[in-house]
């Protein structure tokens, strides 16, 4: 009896120890995956949302990502992301989070493209969840 007893004892430190140390050595991944597409440049695993501007965070995405359609005169499908009101707009509608998230019912973009990186559609939620700034 005893043998079980402490055998069943020893299996309960072993997994306690194992789930232990798994969740605070993976802790970074759990909170930002590798290969989310996150990055910052750095080689890191993360991705700054905190305080998304236009200018500064989404504008760089759009002209990368969407402009060769979208912009610079360029109005594909009737959709022109060449100015701060006509973003505005898209995003107000839904329809800026829908073609980029590649949602159903929604055109997946940027068409022909690689889905944008994790990062850069969390980056462009975060500027819209906070009222989507001319900023």
């Amino acid at each position: 009896m005893k043998k079980v007893f402490f055998s069943l004892i020893a299996v309960a430190i072993a997994c306690s120890t194992i789930i232990v140390s798994c969740s605070k050595s993976n802790e970074q991944d759990v909170v930002n995956p590798p290969g989310n597409g996150g990055g910052n440049g750095g080689g890191g695993n993360t991705c700054d949302t905190v305080n998304m501007k236009y200018a500064a965070d989404v504008l760089p995405i759009l002209q990368s990502s969407c402009y060769s359609c979208h912009g610079n005169g360029n109005v594909s499908g009737g959709v022109s992301l060449g100015s701060y009101a006509s973003v505005k707009t898209q995003a107000d509608n839904g329809n800026l989070i829908g073609v980029i998230t590649h949602a159903a019912g929604y055109p997946a973009m940027p068409q022909g493209g690689a889905k944008l990186s994790d990062c850069n559609i969390n980056k462009i939620k975060a500027w819209i969840a906070r009222g989507a700034q001319n900023n």
